[in-house]
């Protein structure tokens, strides 16, 4: 987690060479625009100043479209229509694109090698490898945008991704984009449950899934988890009819040519070689309005069912470019590898951004430990990976196990090393650096969310970094430090909150549930700024620091959960009344899961009981959100009005001040969580 203070951390690592930074992206960038230093790059593409008309969120946004390269169909009238506010700015209206075109079609239709560059590289975890190329993955993409609308999927029709890490989800993502339908990637590690939330709220007519995946060398078997999904979904609408008419099925473990291996079957299902292999490989990409829908990503807030996250054609794509550009320093024969499963933003985010540039992206599908810890290293030596992103989780996990795993691989091939999700320790991050990196790649250690399909805050290559910072604002984000009364104290050097003074092209407009939710959640903490609920402070070197959630949101190694949900899947078992679920420190994954429990009547707390109810967590949720302990209460404390005060009991937990506590109804009950076992 992060400390305390930043005195342990106040002293620069990392101090990139003049030729380094010369040869980056983003000093290009500030050479064309005749720009001094880092501080004056924030300045012009953050803040408009009244002595430089060239200058400015509006300006960066416009000039950023014709300098990445990115094509539009029908040109935009103007760079955002901001008439109703921060809250609904829309960007780049009256033009029209699609994020597929610009990702896959362009590049496989040039003659100069493009098509046939490598978009992407794949290996399983027993071994095997795949290549496609753009011209492959335009054929497969076409493919399954022709199934698509074969089957009535249209503009604005939603269609779920619940596969595993194979190269085929690249083509389904385009395929969906293609035809102007939503995608709604859902991780695979989640429960039943979890998946059938975001299918019957998405309303999803088609599912993608597959037979399988290997993890840790064993066989998962993923089609019955999605036809106990598909049933539950039945539950979950008003019809009683589940919304999945259609589902097909990618044999990866090798079900369908296997008779022991045997799958429940029925009239909705389809092998993927019948229902896409079979289809014409030409199609006419569409073109779109610039704010139509591109996927629906889902994030669990503190309360309530997840948040369907809207992200639109144009903002999605030119935010992960500009990330992948300029943060990431994109070079034309990199290879881009971010360890994240298509259902987390940062799978589509590679995709773009790296496609974009018909840029190389490796994809792995297994564990990074497996069958040795040093599988990681061992892909970047044989694939010459040359940027290398991962949770700050599996670094302390792999630090654990030893130096001696790195020992025979060659690194050189890095360029830059990634991070994002949570925060890091410093010694897991000098670790990263100088055992992974070889003290010379910084590490791009990125903070934004979902909702904005990008980065609030991601260090730039040419900076000076200390451990675990985040650099500052992302070019072209209006972002700053507030109090509680919304004052900013970024430049005090105080913690407080993280907020955005301005929208950006990406920033979902509203979720899926509708504008009330969303100001809710977003807006309505001080007028006209987005709260995105993380502490945050800027040191007097202007490195920006984070320090985690203050929200009530799990942060799980890097995957967030809302409460609600865990209490709800704990709830589910027989013998459970009540529950409240909190995040606590833990050495490995940042964050655990700590659930209080109170028992229906008839049953006693029993170590035995703790095991099926956390069992029936992870069951429901995944095993990453299975809880590290469940403890016993008689009553959990509330307020008045019969809110849980999760807070209050992490504060408990981790023998923090409660601070205010005059709005519980019962105090006692905060003295049995202090004693519960």
């Amino acid at each position: 987690m992060a400390p305390d203070s930043l005195e342990e951390l106040d002293r620069v690592v990392h101090e990139p060479s003049r030729e380094f930074v010369e040869s980056t992206n983003v000093w290009q960038f500030m050479q064309t625009y005749d720009i001094d230093g880092y501080e004056e790059l924030i300045e012009r593409t953050t803040t408009d100043l009244p002595d430089e008309p060239d200058s400015g969120v509006d300006w960066f946004w416009d000039e950023l479209v014709d300098y990445l390269g990115i094509e539009f169909f029908e040109a935009y009238e103007e760079v955002r229509d901001d008439s109703e506010g921060p809250q609904f700015t829309d960007w780049y209206p009256g033009g029209e694109l699609n994020a597929a075109h610009n990702a896959v079609d362009r590049h496989a239709a040039r003659d100069n090698g493009a098509r046939n560059h490598l978009a992407l590289v794949w290996e399983g975890e027993p071994g095997d490898v795949r290549q496609l190329t753009f011209h492959d993955l335009h054929r497969q993409s076409n493919r399954v945008a022709n199934y698509l609308e074969s089957v009535g999927v249209g503009t604005g029709d939603t269609v779920g991704l619940y596969m595993p890490m194979v190269p085929e989800v690249a083509s389904i993502l385009y395929g969906c984009l293609k035809v102007g339908a939503i995608a709604v990637p859902i991780f695979s590690g989640f429960g039943v449950d979890a998946t059938a939330t975001r299918l019957a709220d998405a309303e999803c007519s088609v599912l993608f899934t597959a037979d399988g995946f290997y993890r840790r060398g064993s066989k998962v078997h993923l089609k019955g988890s999605a036809d106990e999904t598909i049933r539950e979904t039945e539950d979950l609408t008003e019809s009683g009819d589940s919304p999945v008419e259609h589902t097909v099925v990618y044999d990866r473990i090798g079900t369908a040519e296997d008779p022991v291996e045997r799958l429940t079957w029925t009239r909705r299902d389809d092998w993927w070689t019948e229902a896409i292999e079979t289809q014409s490989d030409s199609y006419e990409t569409k073109s779109l309005p610039s704010d139509q829908a591109a996927m629906l990503l889902y994030s669990s807030g503190t309360t309530g069912e997840p948040k369907g996250i809207v992200s639109p054609h144009a903002g999605a794509l030119i935010q992960a470019a500009k990330e992948v550009y300029f943060g990431f320093d994109h070079k034309p024969g990199d290879r881009f590898f971010w360890v994240s499963d298509i259902g987390w933003m940062m799978g589509p985010w590679t995709l773009l951004g790296n496609h974009a540039f018909g840029g190389t992206v490796f994809m792995y599908e297994g564990a990074p430990d497996h069958p040795e810890p040093d599988r990681f290293w061992e892909m970047i030596d044989d694939h010459d990976l040359t940027a290398f992103g991962v949770s700050p989780t599996a670094i302390r996990a792999l630090r654990k196990r030893g130096d001696e795993w790195l020992e025979g691989h060659d690194l050189s091939s890095l360029r830059l090393l990634g991070s994002t999700g949570e925060p890091w320790d410093p010694e897991s991050w000098l670790w990263f650096y100088e055992n992974v990196g070889g003290g010379e790649c910084p590490i791009i250690n990125i903070s934004g969310g979902t909702e904005i399909m990008g980065c609030f805050l991601m260090p730039m290559p040419i900076q000076s970094l200390k451990p675990c910072t985040l650099g500052g604002p992302g070019l072209g984000m209006d972002v700053d430090i507030v109090d509680e009364e919304g004052d900013s104290i970024a430049d005090t050097h105080e913690r407080g909150f993280l907020v955005a003074r301005d929208s950006c092209p990406s920033m979902t407009k509203s979720l899926w549930s509708g504008d009330e939710r969303y100001l809710e959640e977003y807006w309505s903490t001080w007028p006209d700024l987005w709260d995105h609920g993380d502490w945050a402070q800027k040191d007097e070197d202007g490195l920006w620091f984070l320090h985690g959630r203050a929200d009530d949101a799990l942060n799980v190694a890097g995957r967030k959960v809302g409460p609600a949900e865990v209490e709800g899947a704990a709830m589910d078992h027989p013998a459970v009344n009540q529950a409240a679920a909190v995040g606590v420190p833990d050495d490995t994954t940042g964050t655990a899961v700590v659930l209080y429990a109170v028992l229906e009547p008839g049953h006693e707390p029993t170590d035995s009981l703790r095991e099926a109810i956390a069992e029936t967590v992870g069951e429901e949720l995944g095993k990453p959100f299975r809880p590290r302990e469940v403890l016993f209460v008689d009553a959990l404390p509330k307020t008045q009005s019969g809110k849980i005060l999760r807070r209050a009991i992490g504060s408990v937990y981790r023998g923090e001040d409660l601070g205010d506590m005059s709005s519980i109804e019962n105090p006692d009950a905060l003295d049995a969580v202090a004693d519960a076992n």
